[in-house]
């Protein structure tokens, strides 16, 4: 596989899916949307385990792992999916860029780790206040916009507080077979979640686009652009793999604008361009060594939890 094309692919995966689940939320319930698209992606990851012939351990330190990042992968997700009901699907992507900084937050608290540089503070200063500036905002449409984005936060922060604590745990397991894993603990969750919220009627009305963006989301959104992910972070410095988080957001905006006629107020632009500046200072020491030899294969977990 070619590296800039695995890149590249990332890139737009990651700035098409928030867009997908505005879309697919839209279209059909928020529940049922998002458990139709875990479970494509468990059917698709239990293929390739069989024909990859890929191991799945199943330790009681393995299913540890599983569960633990399965139920973060519910609770970002499901709070993701109604939040994307109520804001800019742009805003999605903004938010969940600030995952870097959050999970370096926690890393700190809990693995004791020295990542909070003073430059890396200033960084997460502004980030906070250009999130400060994002609450309150006359989103147009829609009067719950500040619990939407209260819930896309909240589903964030949970996913960086399992990737932190799956670092904790320290069990090698494959891409594949934790992704497999994860979702076969947070599938029952899904469905459970169906069930109460819609009496697990499957929707009579739902539209193309929105069948098509779950199923997207479901092959690409969840599997490909995982699989992707781990590829890169194989084979290029930190610098390169911290700028996919600088440009999705922009990308995701511009198609939120361009797809979606999507408007953000002045003040919400302000706080985005806040974050920005934020998550630049805080990769400032990660971008710097972009014209240095690569760095050794990193194993740590993907930041970015909408795929």
């Amino acid at each position: 596989m070619s590296v800039p094309a695995a890149y590249l692919g990332v890139i737009l995966i990651w700035s098409t899916t928030p867009l997908g689940i505005q879309w697919s939320a839209q279209g059909a319930s928020f529940s049922f949307a998002v458990m139709s698209r875990m479970l494509i992606g468990l059917a698709i990851c239990l293929l390739l385990l069989v024909a990859t012939r890929t191991a799945f351990p199943f330790t009681p330190a393995a299913r540890r792992l599983y569960a633990i990042s399965g139920l973060s992968m519910f609770v970002a997700m499901l709070l993701t999916y109604w939040g994307a009901l109520h804001i800019p699907s742009g805003l999605i992507s903004v938010i969940f860029g600030l995952s870097p900084l959050v999970t370096g937050v926690f890393a700190a608290l809990w693995l004791s780790e020295r990542t909070l540089t003073p430059i890396r503070l200033v960084g997460l200063g502004l980030a906070l206040a250009g999130l400060w500036a994002l609450f309150g905002q006359p989103w147009p449409g829609d009067g719950r916009a500040t619990l939407g984005t209260a819930a896309v936060l909240a589903g964030m922060t949970a996913q960086a507080l399992g990737l932190v604590w799956i670092k904790r745990l320290n069990v090698r397991v494959s891409a594949l077979a934790i992704t497999t894993g994860s979702l076969g603990v947070a599938v029952p969750f899904f469905v459970l979640a169906w069930v109460l919220a819609d009496s697990a009627q499957i929707p009579s009305d739902i539209t193309p686009r929105a069948s098509a963006a779950i199923v997207y989301l479901g092959v690409l959104g969840s599997v490909v652009g995982f699989t992707l992910y781990y590829y890169i972070i194989k084979h290029l410095d930190a610098g390169r793999v911290a700028l996919i988080t600088l440009i999705t957001p922009v990308t995701a905006l511009l198609l939120g604008q361009t797809l979606n006629a999507e408007f953000i107020p002045a003040m919400g632009w302000a706080g985005i361009a806040l974050i920005g500046t934020g998550l630049v200072l805080y990769e400032w020491r990660a971008l710097r060594s972009l014209q240095s030899a690569r760095a050794p294969a990193d194993n740590s977990l993907p930041s970015n939890p909408v795929d």
